[in-house]
């Protein structure tokens, strides 16, 4: 399962609902833009040394999900797809909705515009 930047917040903030789900979880994944977008968060945070602690201890026990060559190709299908549908995403959400589709799994978050992506399964808590 791939955490979306709010799973990722939710889990640092021992969501009950996110534990829940990540405990029956078997793998997790972070995307390199995930980690980007949080490590951005907590740089604004009076508790930054904290989660960065927190952070760090959890990328070293999760799969972390680099943009490669293959991830532009979904990258752009997704793209178009989505705007000949008149429905775009925020390009960082365009990145995690690529590599959710080239590695088959799916995305903890509560963002819905990942619902219009086809071949992306969003899980919620």
């Amino acid at each position: 399962m791939i955490l979306d930047t709010n799973a990722l917040s939710a889990a640092a903030e021992e969501h009950p609902g996110v534990t829940r789900v990540l405990a029956g979880a078997q793998q997790l994944a972070l995307p390199v833009v995930v980690i980007g977008e949080y490590r951005f968060g907590i740089a604004q945070s009076r508790y930054r040394a904290r989660y960065r602690r927190w952070l760090d201890g959890l990328v070293a026990d999760c799969r972390v999900l680099d943009v490669d060559e293959q991830t532009t190709h979904h990258y752009a299908t997704i793209g178009v797809e989505l705007r000949q549908a008149g429905k775009p995403i925020p390009t960082n959400d365009l990145w995690i909705a690529a590599l959710c589709r080239q590695h088959g799994l799916p995305l903890l978050s509560r963002d819905r515009h990942f619902d219009v992506v086809s071949g992306v399964q969003r899980l919620d808590w």
